[in-house]
């Protein structure tokens, strides 16, 4: 079921993070071990996104709880 307060915080954050990714708020970091290619910003405080820089873009790879994505 969807869940659209999660859906509305996702929209915000990307978009803050379309426009200034090193913004406090969104936590970006790089990822450790197996996953050091990848970075993730968050979008509550246990949701997270984890992308990828390719080239001059952004690949999203996962969004989901802090134990699903890592």
């Amino acid at each position: 079921m969807p869940n659209s307060s999660l859906d509305g915080k996702f929209k915000e954050r990307l978009k803050l993070f379309i426009e200034d990714k090193s913004n406090s708020i969104l936590k970006d970091h790089n990822l450790k071990g197996n996953k050091s290619k990848y970075r993730a910003f968050s979008i509550t405080g246990d949701i997270r996104v984890v992308y990828e820089q390719v080239g001059s873009g952004i690949l999203l790879h996962d969004v989901g709880t802090h134990n699903q994505v890592y």
